[in-house]
């Protein structure tokens, strides 16, 4: 009896918790939905400079902080990467596994005209573009490849990094962080995502800002 009683407030619990974290996550959308609005709206009118500096940003931000991929990569950009023979390493000194990623913003670079054809592609819905990307270029698995593809405009794929995660265990999305996420496992994540955007009646694609910006307090990228 003693132990029913217990799991019954345990449940009462938890039930009060995700109610309390979808009011939290309902308000920010409120508060911040014309701003999310015209940032979705920037992802799709990017020139193609500035795309092949969004793929750099979501190759640095893995394991990393995203404000200070951005500063590395506004550098960058300031510097003409781009255009320029210039070694990036020493842009990158604030960001965690710089030499790695030193390596993979050069491939990226060298295969550029090859990234566009995919990303450009009329024939190609995005989850196929997420899995070309994925299987072509180095330093982009699921997670950057869907980053990259929802800052240059294309819509209806989940980011999961760290801080998405976390809020679908508070929302009780799902019940702990996954220790491993393979792509098998991506697409049931994302999948548990779409559904728990149509159940609180926030559009997928403003969801995935939300739930980042209640860790930050802003809206980014």
């Amino acid at each position: 009896m003693t132990n029913t009683k217990t799991s019954k407030k345990t449940n009462e619990h938890y039930s009060k918790e995700k109610e309390f974290f979808i009011k939290d996550i309902k308000e920010f959308y409120i508060e911040k939905k014309e701003e999310i609005k015209n940032r979705l709206l920037e992802f799709k009118q990017l020139n193609k400079e500035d795309l092949f500096y969004e793929l750099c940003f979501c190759t640095l931000t893995p394991q990393s902080n995203a404000v200070k991929c951005d500063a590395s990569i506004k550098e960058l950009k300031k510097n003409d990467f781009m255009n320029k023979n210039i070694d990036p390493k020493s842009f990158l000194k604030t960001i965690r596994f710089y030499n790695n990623k030193t390596h993979y913003l050069l491939e990226s670079k060298s295969n550029w005209i090859n990234i566009l054809k995919i990303i450009q592609s009329k024939n190609t819905n995005a989850f196929e573009k997420r899995d070309r990307l994925v299987s072509n270029v180095k330093g982009i698995g699921m997670k950057e490849a869907s980053h990259f593809l929802r800052n240059t405009g294309t819509e209806g794929l989940a980011i999961l990094d760290r801080h998405i995660l976390k809020n679908m265990v508070k929302a009780k999305v799902i019940q702990k962080l996954p220790a491993t996420i393979s792509i098998k496992k991506y697409l049931e994540l994302e999948s548990d995502l779409k559904k728990f955007s149509k159940k609180i009646d926030i559009p997928f694609d403003n969801l995935d800002l939300v739930l980042w910006g209640l860790n930050t307090g802003f809206i980014f990228k």
